[in-house]
């Protein structure tokens, strides 16, 4: 039976490959929407995952990459 957390993080991990490639083929740019969530949400996966490996590099990345995204869509729509 597969972990629960292998699960989630593979799933962050495509989120955030899905963003880098259609980005990459400028199917979505950076400023986009999609991009910014599809990066916090994968990013989010990645930091659970990150947790419960006890990985605190990959935490201290993962945090970085959520609040940046964070800002990015902030600065975008002004919130």
């Amino acid at each position: 039976m597969i972990d629960l957390s292998i699960v989630i993080g593979t799933i962050g991990m495509i989120f955030l490959l899905v963003a880098f490639v259609l980005n990459l083929f400028k199917k979505i740019t950076q400023d986009s929407l999609v991009y910014n969530i599809f990066n916090i949400i994968g990013a989010g996966f990645l930091f659970y995952y990150a947790y419960f490996l006890n990985s605190i590099p990959f935490l201290v990345l993962e945090f970085i990459w959520i609040s940046f995204a964070i800002y990015k869509l902030s600065i975008k729509n002004k919130i």
